[in-house]
């Protein structure tokens, strides 16, 4: 098989989707931009601002990319490369685009608030508690997890953690530049893409060699920064030039993979259980996680992109194309994987992980470009570099909205201790607090399947609070939510409960423990919507009855 021939088919699929289903789902949420946005009705230049499509696509992106579209379908490879292409190619377009777009816009609607306050206005306060809760959870894993990922790019590709300490520093240039001195935005980016290409070869020639568990105090002062700093000054403009490189990386393989065209030699199917990975299902959905579908994107929607949508229309190419390009680095990703050999792809994964398998098959691609000839290190380092900026960029952006939802639950302590508890210094700090306690158990191979898992469950529980919304505003089933909804929700606690007994036979009570208490908590927070949805049905039918048999006491 040509991987030519599926990387085009897979675009021209995606590219149909964002065309056709894109404009349905607008359609069905009455997409109007009459309406104004919060970003302009709440404008307080610190959360609340308005941003141009372009600018706020790259920061939603840069976000919601990380390095989990790419972990996660290579990891998943084991199963054989056909079934992973299929769930990225459905559940991408039917369940993660869906789910993104669906998430901002229920959000916009609301004020900009997230889905913990949509669920709390909808299904009530122990519902809006127990989200809470979970995403609080959730993003303590995200942490853990994704810090873990730049804290070992750092300490072994030292010119990755040098260019993105100058990244850091650009950023707030280019954010002071356009938000406070007003520059044009395209001449601006012009010269800070231009600047942020010359830092990488700065990078190269002065890397920064320090030892992986200092990188991990380093990124947690930063993310403690990055959470309480303005989102313009930080996040926004960070986000914005990063996406470049993303952009950059994802033309240059698509068109190198062309020139390239490597033949699939690994299996399309091996078999129904992996000994690295479990059944195929459920561990095949919790592993691709992001490039399919991710909870943790609703949180992004409703936690800062919201705040920052210019208009209603906007949502179609930020959530839902952002989500259609996500699937699309997943399939890159996959790729670089399975043109390899079984045997081959063990060894490599086993010595160099998933992001070292995606380097060098991706190094080798553009490498492939007529007129291109880097030297393979320069280009891994790259790869490694792209991987490593946009881990980070999910991992501030997770403490931020880790963050905004410490902030949500003291709204249900008592008044008086509620006012340390949203302070947003003090909330920063005890949302670190967990994930750095996470990063120091050691065991990141035991945390990703738990990050998979609660992430997955995650992007069910924001379908469930969607559909009480959409029910509450439309008066109608809407299927083509409910539908993944179940399906997710599903999967991801047969997944948690695999997860669980993994931990329990190795001993590793903690992960065991955290996996109990957010099954618990998600089956909780099903059962109150569910209770509500029966609510709401049950007077819709009595509305409808009463109105049919007045009209035959009419006639």
């Amino acid at each position: 098989m040509s991987g030519s021939l599926v990387l085009i088919f897979s675009m021209v699929l995606l590219i149909a989707a964002y065309a056709l289903y894109g404009r349905w789902l607008a359609k069905k949420f009455g997409v109007d931009d009459t309406l104004i946005t919060p970003a302009h009705r709440l404008r307080d230049n610190v959360d609340y601002v308005p941003a141009p499509a372009p600018v706020l696509l790259g920061h939603h992106f840069a976000s919601i990319a990380g390095a989990a579209p790419i972990i996660g379908p290579i990891s998943a490879a084991v199963f054989g490369w056909v079934p992973v292409l299929l769930w990225l190619l459905l559940g991408g377009i039917f369940f993660g685009a869906m789910h993104d777009f669906a998430a901002l816009i229920v959000s916009v609607r609301n004020e900009g608030r997230s889905i913990g306050e949509v669920i709390k206005k909808h299904v009530g306060s122990r519902g809006s508690i127990l989200f809470l809760l979970f995403t609080w959870f959730t993003l303590a894993l995200v942490i853990a997890a994704f810090a873990i990922i730049v804290a070992k790019t750092f300490a072994t590709v030292p010119a990755a953690a040098s260019s993105s300490l100058m990244f850091i520093a650009l950023a707030i240039v280019f954010g002071i530049g356009i938000n406070r001195f007003k520059l044009s935005l395209a001449p601006a980016s012009v010269v800070g893409v231009a600047i942020l290409l010359v830092m990488i070869w700065l990078g190269q020639r002065y890397p920064v060699n320090a030892a992986e568990s200092t990188w991990i105090y380093v990124l947690l002062v930063y993310i403690y920064i990055a959470s309480v700093a303005p989102v313009w000054l930080l996040l926004q403009p960070r986000d914005y030039l990063n996406s470049f490189l993303l952009y950059i990386l994802l033309f240059s393989g698509f068109i190198g993979m062309l020139f390239y065209n490597p033949a699939i030699v690994f299996p399309a199917f091996t078999a129904f259980k992996a000994e690295s990975l479990g059944y195929l299902f459920p561990m095949l959905f919790v592993t691709v996680a992001c490039g399919a579908i991710s909870g943790f994107h609703s949180l992004v929607a409703s936690g800062t992109t919201a705040k920052q949508l210019n208009r209603e229309t906007d949502a179609k190419p930020v959530a839902f194309g952002g989500m259609l390009i996500e699937t699309f680095l997943g399939i890159l990703a996959l790729l670089t994987a399975v043109m390899l050999s079984s045997d081959t792809f063990a060894v490599e994964l086993a010595a160099k992980g998933p992001v070292g398998v995606f380097s060098n098959g991706m190094a080798q691609a553009i490498n492939a470009i007529p007129g291109l000839k880097f030297e393979p290190g320069v280009l891994i380092s790259f790869v490694s570099l792209v991987v490593s900026a946009f881990a980070l960029t999910s991992l501030d952006t997770a403490t931020r909205l880790g963050r905004f939802a410490f902030q949500e639950l003291a709204d249900f302590m008592p008044v008086k201790i509620q006012k340390p508890f949203k302070n947003k210094h003090v909330a920063t700090f005890l949302t670190i607090l967990p994930g750095a306690a996470l990063m120091f158990t050691g065991q990141w191979k035991a945390i990703w399947p738990l990050f998979g898992s609660a992430n997955q469950l995650l992007a069910s529980i924001a379908l469930l609070s969607i559909t009480v919304w959409y029910f509450h505003s439309y008066h109608r089933k809407p299927l083509f939510i409910t539908v993944p909804m179940v399906v997710m929700f599903l999967v991801t606690c047969c997944a948690l409960i695999n997860v669980i007994s993994a931990n329990l036979a190795r001993q590793g009570y903690l992960l065991a423990g955290l996996a109990g208490i957010l099954l618990l908590l998600a089956v909780f927070l099903a059962w109150e919507a569910a209770i509500v949805l029966g609510r709401k049905n049950s007077s819709v039918n009595d509305s409808a009855a009463h109105s049919q048999s007045g009209g035959m006491l009419v006639s």
